[in-house]
């Protein structure tokens, strides 16, 4: 693992730098901005200082997230809520990873101490030690110390990166392949570079995000699917917002939840407010009518109607409106809630996988610390992830998922 930290007078000067001496497969783990100081310091600029790391073993290349990298305005934070305001982006979601890799590497060390008096023999008496940084706690969860966690883990740094990633609902197999791919040079590593090494993994794991775009012809036609209550109308809600308003895309919005009338009701008023068109679809004859009237816009984005996915005839229904518009470029997303059993979570995917194509949306990231069900699923469907979303606020509550920000929060920061 390299690490190195390159000054500049902007935050683009100095990615240029870290790419042009580290590679594209540089991942950029903290910016920040250094006030000049002393008495001359109202004649001085501000600086940015970018911590860049790459593994010399890695040659993958490191996903880049478009609207988290590159724009300040697009992404979130965790703590007492999520924001895309950039001065909070900047204090927040931008925090030093070195200083997060430093504390919790402090308390990796302190539970080290603790588990070498484990091993004498005297774990009933000893509770893990605690870091007074309550952003850098590691939860006691008694359900991730089993007897499989240290038989996979070369060394009690490794272990206790290992049962960090338990604490936070990652699966035993990619924990276990996780602290596998730190290798034998993970028994020579230090705290802080075993932990970025794990951390820069985990990006790439991630993969590359990408936001919505237009299409190449227009209209390109955007379908919202999953079960019922993960969120899909006010998702869809919020995506129309942004690509309206910030990407000065035009945008009708359609609705074949006919199921519900308050959602009906719930997508008009969205669509007054953003001046667009909207229709309720019944069938798939109404689909290839109302895409051929508003042909003219950039998206067309459609909510579905919530639905089980072990319900057979109702998934038929649904391929049957997908199928309606064959003829023209589509974008599927399943919209999913982080907070749903993994179990059923995976059975989700995999049953609407059998069907089509998707991209996935994870909602209500605001009612859970577990995140690792984010990364499971990346690995058990290989399916792009795309956007999160956090509250009921449109279109404030939305951004592109931020593989740098899971992967601290994974391994113990951005908490």
């Amino acid at each position: 693992m390299i690490i190195k930290k390159y000054k500049a007078k902007t935050e683009k000067e100095a990615i240029l730098m870290a790419q042009e001496e580290l590679g594209s497969g540089a991942i950029v783990m903290n910016v920040k901005t250094i006030k000049p100081g002393g008495i001359m310091r109202l004649f001085k600029k501000t600086r940015v200082e970018l911590t860049a790391a790459i593994d010399d073993h890695i040659t993958e290349k490191a996903p880049v997230s478009e609207d988290t990298n590159t724009k300040e305005n697009d992404t979130y934070h965790f703590g007492t809520g999520f924001s895309d305001n950039k001065d909070e982006y900047s204090e927040e979601a931008k925090n030093a990873i070195e200083e997060k890799i430093n504390s919790i590497a402090k308390l990796l060390e302190q539970q080290m101490t603790v588990s070498a008096h484990e091993d004498n023999g005297i774990r009933d008496n000893v509770k893990p030690a605690r870091s007074e940084d309550k952003n850098t706690d590691i939860e006691d969860n008694t359900h991730a110390d089993s007897d499989n966690s240290s038989s996979h883990t070369p060394n009690k740094i490794a272990e206790l990166i290992h049962k960090q990633l338990i604490n936070n609902e990652v699966k035993d197999k990619y924990a276990d392949m996780l602290i596998e791919e730190l290798g034998e040079a993970g028994d020579k590593q230090s705290v802080d570079n075993a932990l970025a090494n794990a951390y820069q993994k985990i990006v790439l794991k991630l993969g590359e995000i990408k936001s919505l775009k237009a299409g190449e012809n227009k209209p390109k036609i955007v379908f919202f699917v999953g079960n019922t209550g993960v969120g899909k109308t006010t998702t869809m809600a919020k995506l129309a917002s942004k690509c309206k308003l910030e990407d000065k895309l035009s945008v009708a919005m359609l609705s074949v939840d006919t199921y519900r009338i308050a959602a009906i009701e719930q997508i008009k008023t969205y669509a007054n407010i953003l001046s667009a068109p909207m229709e309720v679809v019944y069938t798939p004859d109404d689909m290839k009518k109302y895409v051929e009237k508003y042909s003219d816009c950039d998206l067309i984005m459609v909510d579905t109607a919530g639905r089980s996915h072990r319900n057979e005839e109702q998934r038929e229904d649904l391929k049957a409106i997908l199928d309606s518009v064959s003829d023209y470029e589509k974008e599927i997303f399943l919209v999913v809630s982080v907070t749903t059993k993994y179990s059923d979570l995976y059975d989700i995917a995999e049953t609407y996988g059998k069907l089509f194509d998707y991209r996935i949306i994870f909602t209500k990231l605001d009612e859970t610390n577990g995140l690792g069900s984010i990364l499971n699923l990346k690995l058990d469907t290989g399916k792009e992830l795309s956007y999160v979303t956090w509250g009921q606020n449109v279109p404030d509550d939305i951004g592109v998922l931020n593989p740098q920000i899971i992967a601290k929060k994974l391994l113990g920061g951005a908490k």
